[in-house]
């Protein structure tokens, strides 16, 4: 079978068979894995809960891992990374995504105003270990904050499902009530487990009118007395167990700090598993921004301005792809056929010839030459 769609492939040439295919039913394909939109519900300002359902090449997710979402905006394929938020294993066969609109994001943006059902869009295999473990541990605590809610809503969603019955705690920071999505179903959830306890923060502070004093700090009159933004002291009133369990942080960059120093110095980094949703780069050398970037399979050169070579390749007006900008899904892999380039994420340079590397979190170092 698979000699004859590797046969079938190459009369169909220079297109993929499954660009034909899709022009009979876009869902219809062989080799590329893509989703339909079933269900669209806005049940929170400036976020959009998808309902997808994906073809047959689809075989689920581990909760806590991502998926890439591709859509087409102005003829243009763009993709990006997003968390499941739906239980693993479930039956249906169905993924249900939460994305938040970005102010700058073009594909976040673009779902939230346009997707509607009967919609189609690709999709790629679930990936990442950001997850959780086989067992399951018997104390666990889930922090998220923002859009950074959707990988660690999974998992408590499959550990309700799974009626986990040791400890769990959900602590959340959003910015209001009212734009935290899934909100009656974290109610739900605390209500049918009582050994999981939701704990919800909104640090966004409102002034204290019974101060007279102008200058007065800002509290939230409707949080426990002392809790707000994450802290040692926090930590130790929503999970006093905390050294025992086992710790998954998704969230803004802030929040992942702040957990990541106590734990630190806690000496408790093993027990601590983290998920990035936003990029931390070393600050780029002004010395490295010179010589040129050769982007040889194009036949493009351009003047090296220090900037990633995602960036400068899409400034030379070449569109290679990619996905979540962020290093984590390895969509904007090229090779770096010579010279040197530092990633930006450890700050570590390389000038191995013939090397892939990322061009999201990878900026040039001199004279080099990229085969896109």
């Amino acid at each position: 079978m698979v000699d004859l769609i590797n046969l079938v492939q190459t009369l169909t040439s220079p297109h993929p068979l499954d660009r034909y295919l899709e022009l009979v039913r876009p869902t219809l394909t062989v080799r590329d894995m893509r989703a339909e939109i079933t269900h669209v519900r806005r049940s929170a300002p400036g976020s959009v809960t998808l309902t997808l359902r994906p073809t047959r090449q689809w075989k689920g997710h581990a909760a806590g891992q991502y998926v890439q979402i591709g859509v087409v905006i102005d003829g243009v394929r763009h993709a990006r990374c997003y968390s499941p938020v739906n239980p693993e294993g479930g039956r249906d066969r169905h993924i249900q995504l939460t994305v938040k609109a970005q102010p700058d994001g073009l594909v976040s943006q673009y779902l939230y105003r346009h997707a509607t059902p009967g919609m189609v869009v690709d999709l790629t295999p679930a990936d990442g270990v950001f997850r959780l473990p086989e067992p399951r541990p018997q104390r666990l605590l889930l922090i998220s904050g923002g859009s950074g809610i959707t990988p660690v809503l999974s998992m408590l969603r499959t550990l309700a499902a799974e009626d986990h019955p040791g400890e769990v705690v959900f602590l959340h920071y959003a910015k209001s009530p009212a734009v935290l999505p899934h909100r009656d179903e974290l109610d739900a959830i605390a209500q049918r487990h009582p050994n999981f306890r939701i704990e919800l923060r909104y640090p966004h502070r409102v002034r204290d009118v019974t101060r007279v004093d102008p200058d007065a700090p800002w509290v939230d009159l409707n949080q426990p007395k002392g809790s707000g933004y994450f802290d040692y002291d926090e930590l130790e009133r929503v999970a006093p167990w905390f050294a025992d369990a086992q710790t998954y942080v998704c969230g803004p960059q802030s929040l992942m700090d702040a957990v990541r120093t106590i734990y630190q110095a806690e000496q408790l980094e093993d027990r601590l598993h983290t998920e990035e949703f936003t990029l931390s780069l070393v600050p780029a050398d002004a010395a490295d921004a010179q010589g040129t970037v050769d982007f040889s399979a194009s036949g493009v050169s351009a003047r090296n301005n220090g900037a990633t070579l995602l960036e400068q390749a899409e400034s030379a007006g070449l569109s290679p792809e990619y996905g979540c900008r962020m290093g984590i899904c390895f969509s904007c892999t090229a090779v770096r056929r010579s010279g040197c380039t530092r990633n930006l994420r450890t700050g570590e340079t390389d000038s191995d010839p013939d090397q892939p590397i990322q061009l999201c979190i990878s900026a040039p170092v001199g004279d080099v030459e990229i085969d896109i």
